[in-house]
């Protein structure tokens, strides 16, 4: 992918990928530095004035093969984004010829390597259980909140709230989502899963991001929501998530929650010098 800037005098250069549904615009920095402002990212994430996306990431330099920063749609930062992830390390694989690679984000150091078959792995580290680390506003049991339904509480570099249910088909997202994103136990605000054990090692599973809404995919969110159901014994460690967008396969192993699934790169563009000044 060529170069980019975000000087007044030139165009920005971006590609579109999505794993499952879950979709991103991804802007290289590793040439020249790429200033993103949250006004610029909520712009460029409008679906009629501007592109559209769940999250932005920026592609810069790091002590790895490449460090990435996620931008959700309102603007607001993420330290993780497990799709994200997986597509631009599907991207930097296919550019470099490496079969594995070592990326940094601000949730930390990430590795990601090819699974075969057009399929890509991430390990997206230990999971964060202990209510400072998610983080929560006050001490309480990670594994059933003090939430009418019980849920549970974990960090994958962003906060989660999962809801075991008996059918996630029914429940409104569109109401239930935002209500919890912003639980006053929540001080960072959450993502939310409504997930339903359908096999010892399947789980069907709808997601609420904070700061987008209703998603097709969250690779974090279907990271977290493996960890709690093994956790609280409703499957083993290894599963298999069906959302609306398509299947991810969660192994929470010795090393970390490796996440596996397809990624699809679906186009290049080029952000207008018109476009860009709008924004600011």
């Amino acid at each position: 992918m060529p170069a980019m800037s975000t000087s007044a005098d030139t165009a920005l250069p971006f590609i579109k990928m999505h794993g499952l549904g879950n979709d991103f615009v991804v802007v290289d920095a590793r040439a020249r530095d790429i200033a993103i402002t949250p006004a610029m990212a909520k712009g460029i994430a409008h679906r009629q004035f501007g592109v559209g996306f769940d999250q932005l990431t920026v592609i810069s330099n790091g002590p790895g093969d490449a460090h990435l920063t996620f931008y959700n749609a309102d603007g607001s930062t993420s330290a993780a984004c497990g799709n994200a992830t997986r597509c631009i390390a599907r991207h930097l694989i296919l550019e470099s010829g490496k079969p594995e690679l070592h990326l940094t984000t601000d949730r930390g150091d990430l590795y990601a390597r090819d699974a075969g078959n057009g399929l890509t792995s991430v390990n997206m580290g230990a999971p964060q259980l202990d209510w400072r680390d998610i983080p929560l506003a006050e001490e309480a049991d990670t594994l059933e909140l003090p939430i009418e339904g019980g849920p549970t509480a974990t960090g994958m570099g962003n906060p989660h709230c999962t809801f075991f249910v008996e059918d996630a088909e029914v429940i409104p997202l569109e109401e239930f989502g935002p209500r919890y994103e912003h639980h006053p136990l929540y001080p960072q605000r959450t993502n939310v899963q409504v997930a339903q054990v359908t096999a010892p090692d399947r789980i069907r599973m709808r997601v609420w991001e904070r700061g987008v809404g209703v998603t097709l995919a969250s690779g974090s969110s279907s990271c977290a929501t493996a960890v709690a159901a093994a956790r609280r014994g409703l499957t083993g460690r290894k599963v298999q998530i069906d959302l609306d967008g398509g299947t991810l396969w969660i192994d929470w192993a010795e090393d970390g929650v490796w996440m596996t699934g397809p990624t699809m790169h679906v186009f290049d563009g080029t952000f207008t010098r018109e476009f860009l000044e709008s924004l600011v």
